[in-house]
């Protein structure tokens, strides 16, 4: 049942997405000072036509929600993906040669999470300059060691099972055999980090929405 009512959701969000230029009731960046902060519906002073109120510059919150729902959608799909095959890529060299690799990149992983995750986002977005392509590549380059630790770990207990000794006596190579026998036992794992990572990323970019770097201040996002 929760997964029914999570996917439908979900559904929900990327349809009022999708269809936010013939949903929503008002342009969200026309502005009208004469209706500025006007309370939700069910509020003393609500005005017809702003369900969710106003903001400080008279513009329709409930328009600009819908069309914020693009940008969060467009960050979670993209930065998550992005820092999905970056982070899984590194955990699977990783967790099944182990060696020298698995050093090397452990010790990245290390290195990487000893940055506090917002500060390091904000100092990438200062560095490369606002904008959703600069907020979508300090998601994934902060975030893919999440999946690095984890997918490492379960390539780690996938590679001693008997199935992966059986493919490597049935003659297969190792890179044939971590493509062909790891990855598909792995992948339930990264399916579910990739849905945990695309909340994470609608957070980070609200909070870089937040302070004002992210898109255009004018923009609709969720954090503005």
């Amino acid at each position: 049942m929760r997964l029914w009512l999570s996917a439908s959701w979900l559904i929900l969000v990327a349809l009022i997405a999708i269809l936010a230029p013939l949903l929503a009731p008002h342009n969200p960046l026309e502005q009208d000072l004469m209706l500025e902060r006007l309370p939700p519906i069910g509020f003393s002073g609500y005005e017809a036509g702003y369900f969710l109120g106003t903001d400080s510059l008279g513009r329709d919150v409930l328009s600009r929600v819908m069309y914020g729902a693009q940008i969060a959608l467009t960050v979670a799909l993209i930065a998550a993906t992005a820092a999905c095959i970056f982070g899984s890529v590194l955990g699977l060299l990783a967790g099944y040669f182990g060696g020298w690799v698995d050093r090397v990149v452990s010790r990245l992983i290390e290195i990487w999470m000893a940055f506090p995750p917002v500060l390091f986002s904000i100092l990438l977005v200062a560095v490369l300059g606002a904008g959703l392509t600069s907020v979508i590549l300090a998601i994934a380059i902060i975030d893919w060691t999440r999946f690095a630790r984890v997918i490492r770990a379960e390539t780690m207990v996938q590679s001693r099972m008997d199935y992966v000794q059986s493919a490597r006596i049935g003659g297969a190579t190792r890179l044939g055999t971590l493509v062909g026998e790891v990855v598909p036992n792995v992948l339930p794992t990264i399916i579910a980090l990739l849905s945990l990572e695309m909340g994470v990323a609608v957070i980070v970019e609200a909070i870089l929405s937040f302070v004002n770097l992210s898109i255009s201040s004018d923009s609709p996002t969720w954090g503005a």
